[in-house]
């Protein structure tokens, strides 16, 4: 049965009456104009006061670093005037790019000349300024530096650079190599490699003790993981730029941990077990600086556990281990936060079938199950020790949506702390004295609102986008409406649907659908999004109605729903996308014989695998930058879902779109960038020689240099290439 949730009834009577006068949007309107800018409060930095916060600000030509006041929402003081201290050049300073608080918030990182590595791997030359004596100082003369980290009491500064790490002591200026070893390709000590970077989410690579007298750090011996080269197109001869990629079961960098003790010099290792073919994903000091806490994987990723470190000695020992029959999802299990009080911590598991919190002691006896229920918790934002208090958000209103509460640390009193349907997105500051809710729905832009804890009262309206939401009403806008439908198997799938501007009951309209589908993924919320959803107006104003539907594997819905395509990705996906095509063809305003799909990374792995075996569905599909076999990519990531090739090959070789090509019908554009480090442009030169084998028409286009997002201006040729292609074959 079909539900459709009408989100503004008044777009949906006022619409249809003025969308004749209003204007129409171009690609060039949201991708280089900025039209449709979504106004926020970015680059919030709080204070240890949760009343302040610093911001990097800008007007009138002139940059400064300034401290607000959250309650009123005005400046109160200029910490840092940049525009003068660049005049100043002082230290050799020539540009301001980023800036860190020291723990005192006396000193200053400043960030210059910072250029990217990976996602998040960064470089750069940083200053140390003192906000009181307004002495600037580099931090170093040995070339760029990577994650620079003040120490606890504020008097040293760790960094990484050039495959080892190292100490700076403010006071004396004196620089001191913890490791000398590390060399690129080989040895990296305090930075993440490359695998890490990417599926673990970090890129520094080292701890501060709380006492600020030791460094724990990871090294990863990669010499025996095997190089990917890409080629880096130039005016002349390309260049060969090689770096260690472990394709599915192929070997890992062997990673251990070590502190380093300031106090003598001394370098301790960790034992973490025999077994060296294993992840460690995170390193945490717990409250005492005698206990390192210190998560460890098998390879599989079907067992964590949870090391307890004497950083003296580097004994461990294992004071909890989850385990499952599939895999145990780092995303649903990072919630790990020592009480300060010693008295334990808190752990978020999915073992109830639902991520949910867990209150353990320090030997990982658990004292109680803190929230429970047939819903996951979100984010869990911390713990205020002082109240009792525990603050979360939750799918338990919908899945389709995101609310803080807040719950004693005896799992009683919850509260629900947000009223409006959406998306909430928190951030709080760290005496839980405030915070900023970042509210949004699928028909309204972001409110940014600032409360006050724990009760939830509101202090001020900080940014309610009234411009764009005026800007909107000039436009042609269809809004997105809700659905559910039953697959045959009887599977409730979430989806959304953008119908044609001037739709007209009783008219045919091609489709667009629109695709992910990646494990613990969601593209179904109730939320505003700022990324797509323009180009997909373009669309509906030329007469097609985009759809998007949720399939299993899909996150927010608990861990059956997550996991059932476990072994075997990308059967029980494409099957349930065929099912919505075939449900959306049925719809008396939809052309059955001209629905298409289009998807990016994962969604074109969706995509190709639609356009293939689902190709009586799909009239013409768009993959973009798309693994074709999950033997191309990375071992955490592919691994985790489908085992080892060796284990489970027909996981990897039944749902290739390699495997495929001969069942494609439809009209196909296959796009890449040639410096994609993440899904390799490989796949589709793979794909493209399998189409070709297979005697099979296609259109591709690839990105010179472009990663694995195309950026910049060639963001614009992208979408009008796609938008051309879908009026010309859809």
């Amino acid at each position: 049965m079909r539900k459709i949730s009408l989100l503004t009834g008044c777009w949906m009577l006022i619409l249809p009456l003025f969308a004749q006068q209003r204007q129409t949007i171009t690609v060039e309107d949201f991708l280089q104009k900025n039209v449709f800018a979504q106004r926020t409060v970015s680059g919030v930095n709080w204070m240890q006061t949760g009343r302040f916060y610093t911001s990097l600000t800008e007007r009138d030509g002139s940059r400064a670093v300034v401290k607000f006041d959250v309650t009123t929402g005005q400046p109160v003081e200029t910490l840092l005037n940049v525009n003068d201290l660049l005049r100043q050049n002082t230290a050799g300073l020539k540009q301001f790019d980023d800036y860190k608080l020291g723990p005192d918030e006396t000193q200053m990182l400043i960030g210059s000349e910072v250029e990217g590595i990976y996602r998040r791997s960064t470089k750069g030359n940083y200053f140390v300024y003192n906000l009181k004596t307004k002495a600037l100082k580099k931090l170093s003369e040995g070339g760029k530096q990577s994650y620079p980290t003040f120490s606890p009491d504020g008097t040293k500064v760790a960094f990484a650079r050039d495959n080892n790490l190292f100490v700076t002591d403010l006071a004396s200026g004196t620089e001191k190599a913890i490791t000398t070893d590390g060399k690129a390709n080989e040895i990296i000590h305090g930075s993440a490699d490359w695998v890490y970077e990417e599926e673990f989410s970090f890129a520094k690579a080292f701890h501060w003790s709380p006492d600020g007298k030791k460094v724990a750090f990871w090294t990863f011996d990669e010499r025996r993981v095997p190089e990917y080269n890409m080629q880096v197109w130039g005016p002349l001869y390309p260049k060969d730029y090689r770096f260690k990629y472990p394709k599915a079961g192929e070997a890992n960098s062997i990673v251990s941990i070590s502190v380093y003790h300031l106090d003598g010099g001394k370098t301790v290792k960790m034992d973490l077990g025999r077994d060296t073919d294993i992840y460690i994903p995170r390193v945490d000091w717990t409250a005492s600086p005698g206990i390192l806490s210190i998560r460890r994987m098998n390879r599989l990723q079907n067992r964590l556990d949870i090391l307890h470190a004497d950083p003296g000695t580097g004994q461990t020992r294992t004071v909890l281990t989850e385990q499952s029959d599939k895999y145990v999802d780092l995303e649903l299990t990072d919630d790990l936060t020592y009480l300060g009080s010693g008295k334990g911590f808190i752990y978020s598991s999915e073992k109830s079938g639902y991520k949910h919190l867990y209150h353990y002691d320090l030997n990982g006896k658990l004292i109680r199950q803190i929230t429970s229920g047939n819903w996951e918790v979100g984010d869990f934002l911390g713990l205020d020790e002082k109240r009792g208090l525990l603050y979360f958000t939750s799918t338990e209103v919908s899945p389709l949506q995101r609310h803080l509460y807040s719950i004693g640390l005896t799992g009683k009193n919850k509260k629900k702390l947000t009223a409006e349907n959406g998306t909430h997105r928190i951030d709080m500051s760290p005496d839980f004295s405030f915070y900023l809710s970042y509210h949004s729905s699928a028909a309204t832009p972001a409110v940014v609102r600032l409360f006050r804890a724990p009760e939830g009262e509101m202090v001020k309206v900080l940014e309610d986008n009234q411009a764009l939401r005026t800007r909107l009403t000039g436009y042609q806008i269809s809004p997105k409406e809700f659905f559910v439908f039953n697959t045959p198997d009887n599977v409730a799938l979430n989806g959304w649907m953008i119908r044609p501007v001037n739709f007209v009951e009783g008219q045919k309209y091609p489709v667009l659908m629109f695709v992910y589908g990646g494990p613990g993924s969601q593209q179904v919320l109730d939320a505003w999004d700022n990324s797509n959803f323009y180009w997909f107006q373009v669309l509906a104003q030329k007469g097609y109605l985009v759809a998007c539907i949720d399939n299993r594997g899909t996150g927010g819905r608990g861990t059956a729903f997550r996991q059932v395509t476990y072994g075997n990705l990308g059967k029980l996906e494409v099957q349930d996308q065929i099912e919505a095509a075939k449900y959306l063809g049925q719809l008396p305003y939809v052309d059955a014989a001209r629905i298409g799909i289009h998807g990016w990374s994962y969604g074109g792995y969706m995509a190709l695998l639609c356009a293939t075996i689902g190709a009586d569905q799909f009239k013409a599909a768009i993959a973009g930058a798309p693994v074709t076999t999950w033997r191309f990519y990375d071992t955490i990531y592919t691994e985790r879902y489908l085992k080892t090739p060796k284990l489970n090959p027909e996981g990897y070789d039944d749902n290739s779109p390699l495997n495929h090509a001969n069942k494609l019908k439809g009209k196909l554009l296959l796009i890449h960038g040639t410096g994609d480090d993440n899904v390799h442009f490989q796949n589709s030169v793979n794909m493209a020689q399998a189409l070709i084998s297979a005697g099979k028409q296609f259109q591709s286009f690839y990105y010179p240099n472009q990663a694995h997002g195309v950026r910049g201006a060639a963001r614009v040729h992208l979408y009008n290439m796609m938008t051309d292609f879908l009026v010309d074959n859809l």
